[in-house]
């Protein structure tokens, strides 16, 4: 559910001309739309209000967006985070998406591709509730799809929006090899299918959450050249290789 009629975005980038050409653009696509030109700002807008989108400019003043991203996880809010930046490369993207950004865009970039991700990452957010499936147990794991929450030993383990949709599409197929390119396709948008970096970057971070030790996974096993599979404790052929990346 969003946090109101209309999806809330918040814009936080240090050139106004780039912030009033988003907030028009996004307004007449339905969303509903406010600004902040540094993290500061940002935080104080978000203290106030609640938010289902934001996108975070990576080269913000004094406080990077990478950093105001990890600020924001840290509160534990399931806002959505769109980092957007001139940089493409590799080790950039890998960084922000394991400070928790659930997509990454390059500049520049058109408009109808921006709001197409936008879409993408806010579905992520909604509950998932296929088949009347409200839960999802494995081990010492519990999934909680109306809570889109996670628990390990009775504890709550806190998942970005990416990282629980990530999660519950390989444990509602366990056993079962999923391919890079349809894990990306079914997470991030039929538009994908290539970013290798970005499933391998949400892999090792649910890793560190939910296994007891992350260099031997017994839940997330890597199937080589393939892709991913969940494993769950009735489920015992893992290959030697598991913590391939």
């Amino acid at each position: 559910m969003f946090a109101s009629e209309h999806p809330r975005v918040l814009v936080v980038d240090d050139e106004s001309q780039l912030r009033r050409t988003l907030r028009t653009s996004l307004r007449t696509r339905g969303f509903a739309v406010e600004e902040a030109a540094d993290a500061g700002e940002a935080m104080e807008v978000i203290a106030k209000d609640a938010f289902d989108l934001a996108l975070l400019d990576v080269n913000l003043p004094m406080v990077s967006g990478v950093e105001l991203c990890r600020q924001i996880r840290a509160l534990g809010l399931q806002m959505a985070i769109v980092m957007v930046s001139v940089r493409d490369a590799e080790k950039d993207i890998v960084q922000a998406l394991e400070a928790g950004a659930d997509d990454y865009i390059i500049k520049p970039f058109r408009l109808s591709e921006l709001t197409a991700r936008c879409h993408a990452v806010l579905r992520r957010v909604l509950p998932a509730t296929e088949n009347n499936e409200t839960s999802i147990s494995a081990g010492d794991l519990e999934l909680d799809l109306r809570l889109r929450s996670l628990r390990k030993s009775g504890q709550v383990v806190r998942l970005t929006p990416t990282e629980f949709s990530l999660l519950t599409l390989l444990m509602r197929n366990p056993g079962v090899s999923m391919t890079h390119a349809k894990l990306l396709r079914a997470v991030w948008g039929p538009e994908y299918g290539q970013e290798l970096e970005y499933l391998r970057s949400y892999i090792r971070l649910l890793r560190k959450k939910i296994e007891v030790d992350p260099a031997q996974p017994k839940y997330l096993v890597t199937e080589p050249g393939v892709g991913y599979r969940f494993c769950s404790p009735s489920v015992r052929d893992t290959p030697a290789d598991s913590s391939q990346l």
